[in-house]
C-alpha cells in the first residue's frame, strides 16, 4: 500500500507526489499572484468533488486550510505561472490522476 505524500514546491512550480519519500509523479502547477499567494504550510487533503464547475476546472480536492484546494483549470494556459488566488492549479487531466491516486487526509507540504 503505497504511502502517498505531496509536496508543492513555490518556487519551481511544480507539485511533486510522494510515495514515502520517493517522487514517483510531477506535474506544472499554476500558484498564487502576488496579492493572493499560496499559503505556505502543512495541510492535508479534507475533501474530493468531481466537476466543480467554473474556474475549478475537472475536479477539486480541497486542503485543510478554509477556501484553499488543489484543483483543474478552465484556463490551460495559466499552468506555471502566478494567476491565482491562491489555491495550486493543475492541467485537468493532471489532477484527475492525482485525485485517482489520493485519499482524502494525504499530506500536503507547500514550501517556498
Amino acid at each position: 500500500m503505497p504511502k502517498y505524500r505531496i509536496i508543492v514546491d513555490l518556487s519551481d512550480r511544480r507539485l511533486y507526489l510522494l510515495d514515502g519519500d520517493i517522487v514517483v509523479r510531477e506535474f506544472p502547477v499554476g500558484i498564487g499572484k502576488m496579492v493572493t499567494q499560496t499559503p505556505v504550510g502543512d495541510y492535508t487533503i479534507i475533501n474530493k468533488q468531481a466537476d466543480p464547475g467554473g474556474p475549478f476546472g475537472a475536479f477539486w480536492m480541497g486542503l485543510s486550510k478554509p477556501h484553499y484546494g488543489i484543483h483543474g483549470t478552465n484556463d490551460p494556459s495559466s499552468i506555471g505561472r502566478l494567476v491565482s488566488h491562491g489555491c495550486i492549479r493543475m492541467y485537468n487531466e493532471d489532477v484527475l490522476a492525482l485525485a485517482s491516486l489520493v485519499p482524502i487526509h494525504t499530506r500536503v507540504t507547500i514550501r517556498p
